[in-house]
């Protein structure tokens, strides 16, 4: 169970690994020179995205909703935030192969 002391905590966390996301986001193309620091930062971005989501889940999984066994209601309710992070999960990755291949042309 998650105390009030450990919300902070976690948000603190969530907002450290987006200010991440928004730094690489904003910086990676002055490190077109430098492929493989660029594609490292990359791969950290995504991780970073993907513990995002894990910390959402985990969000959900300590609900006193989700315990009870309201599954469906939880994820009806929350369907607009789990659809819009699975997009940007994947338009994320699709543009960063994208600017790994256009890099090596």
């Amino acid at each position: 169970m998650l105390q009030t002391s450990n919300y902070s905590l976690v948000l603190s966390l969530q907002f450290l690994l987006l200010s991440y996301d928004l730094f690489v986001n904003s910086f990676s193309e002055l490190l077109r020179m430098a492929p493989v620091i660029q594609l490292v930062l990359f791969i950290i971005q995504d991780i970073a995205i993907l513990f995002n989501i894990i910390i959402i889940f985990l969000m959900f999984f300590n609900t006193f909703v989700f315990q009870a066994g309201l599954v469906s209601l939880l994820f009806h309710k929350f369907k607009g935030t789990i659809i819009l992070t699975a997009v940007y999960f994947a338009l994320s990755i699709s543009f960063h192969v994208w600017v790994m291949v256009r890099g090596e042309l």
